[in-house]
């Protein structure tokens, strides 16, 4: 088994709905994004998902996200943009993209900060 993983960075701010506390204030974040894909074998050139696309793929959808007020964006106009609904959206953006006979998306990590991160996955 192998599982493959890249990092890539967005900016954007938001405010959580439905929160006592500063986070329910207009405030952003220099987002940090691991998406981890297992692969139980190769293909024959010995790459499971090369790590270009990978990163490509998350891009393009973080795109819909980045350098904005996430709240505005759908699905986070009616979601709250939390970590976690971030991980999970990125998750089920992702894994039509990037599923296959071979592979698999297992998990979404989202990390707001330093000390603040979540993981995401579907089991």
């Amino acid at each position: 088994m192998y599982d493959i993983s890249i990092l890539t960075r967005f900016s954007a701010a938001h405010s959580l709905r439905d929160y006592e506390g500063p986070c329910a204030h207009l405030h952003g974040h220099n987002w940090l994004v691991r998406v981890t894909v297992s692969a139980q074998e190769t293909g024959p050139n010995g790459i499971a998902i090369d790590f270009k696309e990978l990163k490509r793929l998350t891009n393009e959808v973080l795109a819909r996200v980045d350098h904005t007020y996430i709240n505005e964006v759908p699905p986070f106009d009616k979601t709250n943009p939390t970590s976690e609904n971030i991980a999970r959206w990125l998750y089920q953006e992702l894994d039509p993209m990037v599923k296959s006979p071979l592979r698999k998306l297992v998990c979404v990590d989202v990390q707001e900060s330093d000390e603040c991160r979540v993981s995401y996955s579907p089991d």
